[in-house]
């Protein structure tokens, strides 16, 4: 496949490229759990067979979900992502490429197969994801010693291999890029020891709440702790997703808050990327961190009000009326 040249970038997104299988029916049970991330876990009785309401797939994963997002945007958008030489890599490619994303930094591996999550959604918007990483833990990311040619990085999870993680930091520091950094569980393992390096490096840190208190070592409900310790963190903005609960945003001191917009939630999956690049997009274009919580909470919306990761992503940077929906407030105390 022809690629396209590497040209200087607004934004580069390292991570994941996903095939996602979306699997809903109403003949999943819902158990009560106090272990569950959203308070819920699925039953599926093994020997039986189960009627599926719905079965779609569509392209997933942090980087390409949170390329889209630049791109439609109007930002010069690169996506350094690895995939298969199957079907799926090709039609991830594809629609990278309609979205008129640079795809000269897209790798293909020819021994893993395209990564593929399995995503089961009950009726309630809640999922849980069952995931092949294939292609994706390969993503050779030592390509960026040659130089990059962006202004920013917007890295998410690369899988917890820590010398890929290295191998981002330093090329960014050659090359004097912007972070934001959306870490995925296994860079969160190593503990804020460990990370403090990189973390020292970040201009904008996007976690969501279970995963800041894990890096903060405390519990998701003490919010005032984990912005305490992770507040000055990040140089420009540290932003914690808090699901339907809303999103808050801490900088020199003062945190914000955005409630979650109303709307007939279908799908979480991507709710996490949209709100991320949506507020990254918006403060690198307006250095405003009230709009950039709306814009955020805005691309969140519609994520989960549609099927699929990038279904529901914007089409343009809102304003208006629509900017009127997302309500911010400036806290003290959470």
């Amino acid at each position: 496949m022809k690629q396209a040249s590497r040209k200087q970038l607004d934004v580069l997104t390292i991570g994941a490229a996903t095939k996602d299988i979306f699997v809903a029916s109403s003949h999943f049970e819902r158990v009560v759990s106090a272990v569950a991330p959203d308070g819920f876990s699925a039953c599926l009785p093994m020997g039986s067979k189960i009627a599926v309401d719905l079965m779609e797939t569509s392209s997933g994963g942090g980087a390409t979900n949170a390329a889209v997002t630049f791109a439609r945007f109007g930002f010069s958008t690169g996506c350094l992502v690895r995939v298969g030489t199957d079907t799926a890599g090709e039609d991830i490619v594809h629609e990278l490429e309609r979205e008129k994303i640079n795809t000269s930094h897209v790798q293909w591996d020819t021994k893993h197969g395209t990564a593929t999550s399995i995503i089961f959604l009950s009726g309630h918007g809640s999922r849980c994801i069952l995931t092949a990483r294939g292609a994706s833990q390969h993503v050779q990311t030592s390509v960026l010693k040659k130089g990059i040619k962006a202004k920013w990085i917007y890295l998410t999870s690369l899988g917890g291999h820590m010398t890929q993680l290295k191998e981002v930091f330093a090329a960014a520091k050659a090359a004097k890029c912007l972070i934001a950094w959306n870490p995925g569980n296994g860079e969160l393992e190593y503990g804020l020891k460990t990370l403090a390096p990189f973390l020292a490096q970040t201009d904008i840190l996007i976690m969501n709440r279970e995963e800041a208190a894990q890096l903060a070592h405390t519990a998701p409900r003490m919010l005032d702790d984990i912005l305490m310790k992770l507040g000055h963190v990040p140089k420009m903005a540290l932003v914690l997703t808090d699901g339907g609960r809303g999103a808050y945003a801490t900088t020199r001191g003062s945190t914000w808050h955005v409630a979650a917009i109303k709307g007939n939630r279908i799908n979480t999956t991507g709710a996490g990327d949209a709100f991320g690049s949506g507020f990254t997009a918006s403060l690198i274009k307006d250095a405003d961190l009230e709009l950039a919580l709306k814009v955020g909470a805005l691309n969140a919306l519609g994520v989960v009000t549609h099927m699929g990761a990038k279904r529901g992503i914007l089409m343009h940077r809102p304003a208006g009326r629509d900017l009127a929906l997302a309500k911010v407030r400036e806290i003290t105390r959470v």
